[in-house]
């Protein structure tokens, strides 16, 4: 019988392949592996010691009738992943400017934080909250509100 047994990757179209790559990998500690010739400019980044879960691609068919690729998330609200050191990541948004959302979820033993990337893309990365130390998240200051957005195009510091 057919079954769904993991997600494989999440395909991402950026109009500026440096500063997305950049994100992935200084900010979010991502590394670029091999990727197979398309035919246009991509990469394949991957977390450490994993297979490339995250695929971006620009020009040619990023492009689309518009010239331009599309930012933002459309009808995916956002793109989940699980990391070790919350309070790590946080220093590494305020290093390279980047705003950010925080979230409790006390019921499931879970921290999240919330950023996009700089296609607009928003990122949850998801902590086991028992692993983790140092302050819970800020819930009055920096609270996450579903469906709203917070993006805004800046520039990786």
């Amino acid at each position: 019988m057919p079954s769904i047994s993991n997600l494989f990757h999440v395909a991402i179209k950026t109009n500026d392949l440096e500063k997305t790559v950049r994100f992935y990998t200084d900010v979010l500690g991502l590394r670029s592996v091999a990727r197979p010739d398309f035919g246009y400019p991509g990469a394949w980044l991957a977390a450490p010691g994993g297979a490339a879960i995250i695929h971006i691609y620009a020009g040619g068919p990023a492009l689309g009738t518009a010239g331009r690729a599309p930012s933002g998330t459309g009808a995916i609200d956002h793109v989940s992943i699980t990391a070790t050191d919350f309070h790590g990541f946080i220093e590494k948004f305020k290093k390279h400017g980047l705003d950010w959302r925080e979230f409790n979820i006390r019921d499931a033993g879970l921290w999240q934080l919330f950023v996009y990337d700089p296609s607009g893309v928003q990122l949850e990365i998801t902590f086991e909250a028992a692993k983790e130390s140092g302050p819970e998240p800020d819930m009055k200051n920096r609270g996450y509100v579903a469906g709203s957005s917070f993006f805004k195009e800046t520039e990786l510091a």
